[in-house]
């Protein structure tokens, strides 16, 4: 009969990089049954924020009464190096066998993480003394100890090593002497000083590690906590129907600026297609001087890697990106993996295309619509490393320009292990550089998108209007499991979408909407002027595109117009820089309110020292009104203290008591409050922030 109980090990015990399920066979009694965050077991990263903490758990326990020690281990992956040293993290436990620590990534770049747990013998030896009162069982108790302790300064050398063999020593003289004082003994047994010094070498001879090394992506700020404006480059032209240029863009910086924004995002700036151009409208037929779809990349002029000759040169691009940066700007591109029928590949590469049996080439559709002017890749072609290859180095060139941010136009339709090897290759390279995935499909593709290393993604905010949907949606949005690696960025507009809800064009709309996006969502952005603006009139009945849209046309924009917006999102704005509550998608807390139409809300900074209270009232027409609850303990403050309540937005401060607040908001004033708490101190007239 085979020797079930052989004695070769299965695996290095306790060796953070040996392989297999890392256990000296029956002698290791410590179960490790879940490490979290984890995204699908470490098939994919969680990411975080190079700086933050990353707060891990772990499900570990073991047999019986003795004593556990749990590490979190943790190091950067370096594969140029292939570092395997673990950075060790001491873990407490909560309750229900749950252990928790933390780390912080000290930069950008790739981790690994993963938990190591054992039996500690002495631990468990001095839980048992404690309780020890008969003095013939403390005695015997102490001799066991010793044996611990000499192990332990075996295990150790210099000092320590010579401090812990004086303790054994001591130990076990005294514990043999039988006129020894029984409570010295055990005083002497339980030192803590000395304690402290085994456990700086424990017998981790049996120790069992998680069998996985947990991903982390750990990314720039930016990541994190964005502010996106979008900008048609060739509409940003001084002269009604005059094509605009770089410098015009240029010119504009300081308004953009001016207003909070932080990334200024471009769609497509290269050549645009002659074949099939698109008209005003998406009118099939051009005129011969209409600009046609920047989505339609690619004519003699060049194809992904070039710039359409009337927004300017490469030079006034550099230009442009080291003006944006003095004011506090990051330019980010738009990257449409699709051809225009004349772009340069489709004569060069015909194989990475489909082709009909009447000799075209397929081009796109997504019934009823359809795009006659863009032809996809076919990710199925023989040659896909070849066209990987060169997908991959249109980034490159766009990065060797100074290019860091990235808005990848449906990146659900192009073949997922594409975007997997992509990005990992450039942030292999280029750690800091930003992906956002403009996707709006089904949610699980949306996830997987997510999962396989988009920095941000796009959201459902523009379709998600009513109480019940805000709240349903943004709650996952800013819970487990999602929020380990689904960063939301939120648009109440985009160049495609203009919901039925702005349409009506009151700014009491446009007002709410930009509130709700920006402080429900760590990232956010608008396309902009028509933001603003306030532009809101479709295409049709029932249509969602914007009648003259800037998708097929120059438009020349009034940005001086009174009317305008653009007071109201700078305020915003700079409520959002300096709240580090509104800056994290976690702390998200919806708050009870007596009536539908007020949303509120709670976000929290990581230390609880900033709160901030947003209510918003989503009816355009009509003042609403009710109670909110808010426990004054849940914003730090103690029961039947009074505390301030400061809106940002109109200035206004309101000193609330108790649970049930009463709020009051007009649309056709302002219709949110965005409160920051405050508290008193000292003087009781005096209010200063919660910090």
């Amino acid at each position: 009969m085979k020797n079930i109980f052989s004695t070769k090990p299965l695996a290095a015990a306790g060796a953070l990089d040996g392989a297999g399920i890392g256990f000296d066979h029956g002698a290791s009694r410590a179960v490790i049954d879940a490490v979290l965050p984890n995204v699908d077991n470490g098939r994919f990263a969680v990411k975080c924020v190079a700086g933050e903490r990353v707060t891990v758990r772990a499900h570990c326990f073991t047999d019986g009464h003795d004593v556990l020690r749990v590490q979190l281990c943790w190091r950067a992956q370096d594969q140029n190096q292939n570092q395997k040293e673990f950075r060790e993290v001491p873990m407490k436990p909560l309750v229900n066998d749950v252990w928790e620590a933390a780390f912080s990534p000290p930069s950008v770049g790739r981790y690994v993480y993963t938990v190591v747990a054992w039996v500690d013998p002495f631990e468990s030896w001095r839980h048992e003394m404690t309780r020890r009162v008969d003095p013939q069982d403390v005695r015997i108790a102490a001799q066991v100890g010793a044996l611990e302790i000499a192990a332990a300064a075996a295990r150790a050398e210099g000092s320590d090593r010579a401090e812990l063999q004086r303790w054994a020593t001591e130990l076990d003289a005294t514990a043999a002497n039988p006129g020894a004082d029984v409570t010295s003994l055990k005083a002497l047994a339980l030192d803590d000083e000395y304690a402290d010094l085994v456990r700086r070498h424990p017998d981790r001879r049996h120790a069992v590690r998680h069998p996985v090394e947990l991903p982390l992506v750990a990314d720039r700020e930016r990541a994190r906590f964005s502010t996106w404006y979008e900008l048609f480059p060739r509409s940003a032209g001084t002269v009604p129907g005059v094509h605009g240029t770089f410098r015009d863009v240029e010119a504009r910086l300081p308004a953009i600026a001016a207003m909070g924004f932080d990334v200024l995002y471009f769609p497509p700036i290269h050549p645009v297609g002659r074949m099939q151009r698109k008209g005003p409208n998406n009118a099939l037929e051009a005129g011969p001087d209409d600009v046609g779809s920047p989505w339609a990349i690619g004519a003699a002029e060049g194809g992904h890697k070039s710039i359409l000759p009337a927004l300017g040169t490469e030079e006034d691009f550099r230009h442009l990106l080291a003006r944006a940066a003095d004011h506090g700007l990051e330019i980010a591109l738009d990257i449409a993996f699709q051809c225009a029928p004349d772009h340069p590949y489709v004569k060069a590469h015909p194989d990475w295309f489909r082709w009909r049996p009447d000799g075209t080439v397929q081009y796109a559709e997504n019934p009823p619509k359809k795009y006659q002017d863009i032809y996809p890749f076919n990710f199925e072609c023989e040659d896909w490393r070849g066209l990987w290859a060169e997908l991959k180095s249109v980034f490159d060139h766009w990065i060797g320009e100074g290019v860091r941010i990235f808005r990848v136009d449906n990146p659900h339709t192009k073949a997922f292990p594409f975007w997997e090897w992509v990005i990992g290759e450039v942030k292999r390279e280029h750690p800091d550089t930003i992906f956002l995935a403009e996707a709006f499909t089904r949610p699980k593709v949306m996830h997987r998108l997510a999962k396989l290393g988009f920095s941000q993604s796009y959201t459902y905010f523009t379709w998600r209007n009513t109480k019940e949907e805000l709240q349903a949606y943004f709650t996952e949005l800013s819970t487990a499991p999602g929020i380990d690696y689904f960063r939301p960025n939120a648009w109440p507009n985009t160049p495609d979408i203009l919901h039925e809800q702005l349409q009506t064009g009151e700014p009491a709309v446009y007002m709410s909407r930009l509130v709700l996006a920006a402080t429900l969502a760590a990232n956010y952005g608008i396309y902009g002027p028509a933001y603003e603006l306030r532009e809101h009139l479709p295409r049709g009945p029932g249509s969602e595109e914007y009648l003259d849209s800037e998708k097929y046309q120059l438009r020349h924009w009034n940005h001086d117009d009174p009317a305008s917006l653009a007071p109201f999102i700078a305020r915003v704005n700079r409520i959002r820089r300096e709240n580090p509550a509104l800056q994290r998608d976690r702390g998200l807390r919806f708050l009870h309110v007596d009536n539908d139409q007020l949303l509120a809300y709670a976000k929290a900074s990581p230390d609880g020292d900033n709160v901030v209270v947003t209510v918003v009232n989503l009816d355009p027409h009509n003042a609403q009104w009710g109670w909110v609850g808010l426990e004054p303990a849940s914003v730090g403050v103690k029961d039947g203290q009074p505390f301030q309540m400061h809106d940002l937005l109109s200035g206004q401060r309101f000193t609330w008591q108790g649970d049930w607040h009463y709020v009051r908001l007009d649309p056709h004033s302002v219709p949110a409050h965005i409160f920051v708490v405050r508290r008193r101190h000292g003087d009781e007239r005096d209010f200063d922030y919660f910090l």
